[in-house]
C-alpha cells in the first residue's frame, strides 16, 4: 500500500493514509500511550476528521510504542486532579472513546504489547481486534477502586458474553495473547499486529464503501434490539444502498468480470 503524508492532531496522535485505509496512531511513547486530557482531545479530533472523510473506507487504530498499544488513562495526571477537575475532565475523556466507537466505517485495532484499562477499551471500541503474541489485555479498574469507564462494562459483555465479561472485570486479571484469542477478546492472532491489521483493512477496503458503512450501521444499531426490530433496521439499511451508485457499479463489474471502481455514493 502506498503511503501518503501524515496529519498530526496535537502532540500525541497521527493519522496516516494508505490509499483508502486510514491509520490513527497513538504516539505518546514516553508514557506508553497513557491517555492524558490532551491526548483524549486529539483522539476525538482525529475521529471527527476521519468520520467526515468519505474517501476513508477503513480505519486502523495502532501504536508507535514497542511494548504497549495503550496502558489506559494517564494516572499521574488524573491523580493530580481535584474532585471538581476530575468531573470537568470526564466529558473530554469520554469523547475519545465515543469518537472511535462512532466512526462510520469499519475499524480495526492493532494490539501489540499492553492494552490495559482505557487502552483495551479503545480496542474494544473497534469492530475487530488484531493482536500478536506480545499482547496483554485486561480491565484492571476495580483493583484501584473504580470501574471501566470508557465503555468496557458495555462493550466487553457484547463481545464475550455477560458471565465471561464479569469474570474478567471482577478479577481485574491480565490476559495474554493465546488465551485472549481463545476467549474471543481478540479476533485474529498474527505475527505482527500492525501489519496484520493493515492487511485485513486492505481486504475490507476493496469492498463497496457505501455497503461497508451501511452494514456497520445495521449491525451496530441492531445490537440490543429484538429480532423483529433488528430486521427493520437491516431493511432500512438495505433500502439506503439498493439504488446506490456502488450497487450499480458492483453489478456491472460482476457482469463484465472486472474489479469494481466504487464511486462511493
Amino acid at each position: 500500500m502506498s503511503e501518503s503524508a501524515e496529519q498530526r492532531f496535537g502532540e500525541f496522535v497521527v493519522v496516516r493514509r494508505h490509499e483508502h485505509v486510514a491509520e490513527l496512531v497513538l504516539d505518546r511513547p514516553g508514557a506508553m500511550n497513557a491517555v492524558s486530557t490532551e491526548m483524549a482531545r486529539s483522539i476525538a479530533a482525529a475521529c471527527d476528521a476521519l468520520g467526515a472523510d468519505r474517501d476513508v473506507r477503513v480505519t486502523v487504530l495502532s501504536s508507535t510504542h514497542e511494548r504497549a498499544f495503550c496502558v489506559g488513562a494517564d494516572l499521574k495526571e488524573r491523580n493530580s486532579f481535584s474532585d471538581a477537575e476530575l468531573v470537568r475532565q470526564r466529558p473530554t475523556a469520554r469523547a475519545a472513546y465515543t469518537g472511535v466507537l462512532e466512526l462510520p466505517m469499519p475499524t480495526v485495532a492493532a494490539v501489540h504489547g499492553f492494552a490495559l484499562g482505557g487502552g483495551f477499551e479503545l480496542a474494544l471500541a473497534c469492530d475487530l481486534i488484531v493482536a500478536d503474541e506480545t499482547a496483554v489485555v485486561g480491565l484492571p479498574e476495580v483493583s484501584v477502586g473504580v470501574i471501566p469507564g470508557g465503555g468496557g462494562t458495555q462493550l466487553l459483555p457484547r463481545r464475550v458474553g455477560a458471565a465471561r465479561a464479569a469474570e474478567l472485570v471482577y478479577t481485574a486479571r491480565r490476559v495474554e495473547a493465546a488465551e485472549a484469542r481463545a476467549l474471543g477478546l481478540v479476533d485474529q492472532l498474527v505475527d505482527e499486529a500492525r501489519a496484520g491489521a493493515l492487511e485485513l483493512a486492505a481486504r475490507i477496503a476493496a469492498n463497496s464503501p457505501v455497503g461497508l458503512r451501511a452494514a456497520k450501521r445495521a449491525m451496530r444499531l441492531g445490537q440490543g434490539l429484538d429480532l423483529r426490530a433488528g430486521l427493520e433496521v437491516e431493511d432500512a439499511a438495505w433500502r439506503s444502498v439498493a439504488f446506490s451508485g456502488d450497487r450499480a457499479e458492483g453489478v456491472a463489474a460482476f457482469n463484465e468480470k472486472r474489479k469494481p471502481q466504487w464511486p462511493g455514493e
